[in-house]
């Protein structure tokens, strides 16, 4: 998921810089590790976040490092000490203990999309070129951004527009689609943003980046699979143990903040009558998340939307 360009030996196959990775002292910082312990590295892409917990680690660590996008095996590093999963994290406790691995002491997720996935124009991520309306993260599910222009409802386009990417006219944005593709079929990139140009509101980059934004949560399920992952980490965390999860936007820190509070993804409602306290077995670290410093924002204005949380296991 999000990673932003890495600086480091891992690199792409044109030797260019494949990202930076986010935040990168605060999580190190942040997640105390164990140089024994075994540590999980939810959204492998550059390999930077990686790289910094396997210097941290003795030779009796162990990473387990996960990634749906399997053009990202390239930045593997040779090292005994790292499993590579090329799954969904959503699948996390299962996948674990197909290796046998039962607790962890550490888990980090940095949500999003890569700058090496933004820079694709195949993939069909970026409002910068023309491409087919694509948007899967793993490449082997059905879901494209077309199908979704294409066969849902006004309403539920609405609702998704509204939701992920908080799109002032939603509600005129999804008419518009469907007024659209009864005539032609959405397709690609340039056709798409040609075909809603005249409802454009605001900034033209900023009013785009929010639809693509909303249409890439929706492909990959990025919010369901946020919950799941968040509703594992419980379980699977060794008392003590730490989670680092880093929102590029306001739904993902809404949902992290509330369950590493709560232990749900809604705040309790209040009720004079009941006293029981819900259980909840993470503890937050910081009662604020943890946001780039100006120096990070001017060198990658990609990490200026970051949020860092960190809970730990009691």
């Amino acid at each position: 998921m999000s990673k932003h360009r890495d600086n480091s030996s891992i690199s792409n196959t044109n030797h260019l810089p494949y990202h930076i990775p986010v935040l990168l002292a605060e999580v190190i910082e942040s997640l105390r590790i164990n140089p024994a312990g075994t540590y999980v590295d939810c959204t492998f892409g550059g390999g930077g976040h990686s790289k910094a917990i396997l210097e941290k680690l003795s030779t009796n660590g162990r990473l387990v490092a996960f990634d749906q996008d399997e053009t990202v095996r390239k930045n593997l590093q040779d090292d005994q000490r790292v499993i590579f999963i090329p799954h969904n994290f959503r699948h996390l406790g299962r996948l674990l203990r197909l290796q046998g691995i039962a607790k962890v002491d550490g888990i980090l997720a940095d949500l999003g999309v890569s700058s090496h996935q933004f820079d694709e124009p195949v993939r069909g991520f970026s409002t910068r070129f023309n491409a087919d309306l694509d948007m899967r993260m793993d490449q082997r599910q059905g879901l494209t951004a077309a199908e979704v222009l294409n066969t849902y409802t006004e309403e539920r386009l609405h609702k998704l527009f509204e939701q992920y990417g908080e799109v002032t006219n939603a509600k005129t944005l999804a008419r518009t689609i469907v007024n659209v593709r009864q005539s032609a079929l959405l397709r690609t990139i340039d056709g798409f943003k040609n075909a809603i140009r005249e409802i454009v509101k605001g900034n033209p980059n900023k009013y785009f980046a929010q639809v693509f934004q909303a249409l890439r949560i929706e492909v990959n399920d990025e919010v369901g699979v946020l919950q799941e992952l968040l509703q594992q980490i419980p379980s699977l965390l060794k008392p003590g143990g730490r989670v680092a999860i880093i929102t590029f936007h306001s739904l993902e820190d809404r949902l992290v903040k509330n369950f590493f509070r709560f232990g749900s993804f809604n705040e309790p409602a209040q009720n004079p009558f009941i006293n029981t306290e819900p259980v909840n077995e993470l503890k937050a670290v910081n009662k604020k998340p943890l946001i780039p410093s100006e120096e990070e924002m001017s060198k990658n204005s990609r990490s200026r939307s970051a949020k860092l949380r960190v809970a730990e296991k009691i």
